[in-house]
């Protein structure tokens, strides 16, 4: 099976902050809007951000220990190509990006390696962009 776009639906406190964010440090490219909310194109996926006054559940902030880092509950993001992962870190860090957990490869030379890199967005969403040693065979291992 050929895998679809997902979409995905986020609260955020500043939708100006959250267009600036996704289109201009992301790069992503933006569709249908409102005064309310913005559709945008989060690598071939719907990310809809809808503007809220306030979201205590943004701001909760747990996390689960993996190999080493302490990875925010909830995140988001997409798996992408090498490549593509890697240009966006080099965007990233040339936009002095905060990051929660820096770009790095995790499970060197174990099954599941891949790099990862972790930030937050303007409202405090946590984001995951990773990128698989071996997408076709590592994506839905167990």
């Amino acid at each position: 099976m050929q895998l679809t776009p997902f979409h995905l639906a986020i609260s955020v406190t500043d939708l100006s902050a959250a267009e600036d964010f996704y289109a201009n440090v992301l790069g992503c490219g933006i569709g249908r809007r409102s005064s309310e909310w913005i559709d945008f194109n989060l690598f071939g996926h719907q990310l809809v951000c809808h503007e809220v006054a306030n979201n205590e559940t943004i701001n909760a902030d747990p996390s689960n220990p993996v190999d080493g880092h302490d990875v925010p509950i909830p995140h988001f993001g997409v798996v992408l190509e090498m490549h593509t992962w890697k240009n966006l870190r080099d965007r990233l860090i040339a936009k002095k990006t905060q990051f929660i957990i820096d770009p790095h490869i995790r499970f060197l030379g174990k099954v599941g390696e891949q790099a990862t890199m972790f930030f937050h967005d303007p409202s405090g969403n946590a984001v995951e962009f990773k990128a698989f040693a071996d997408i076709e065979t590592e994506l839905f291992k167990a």
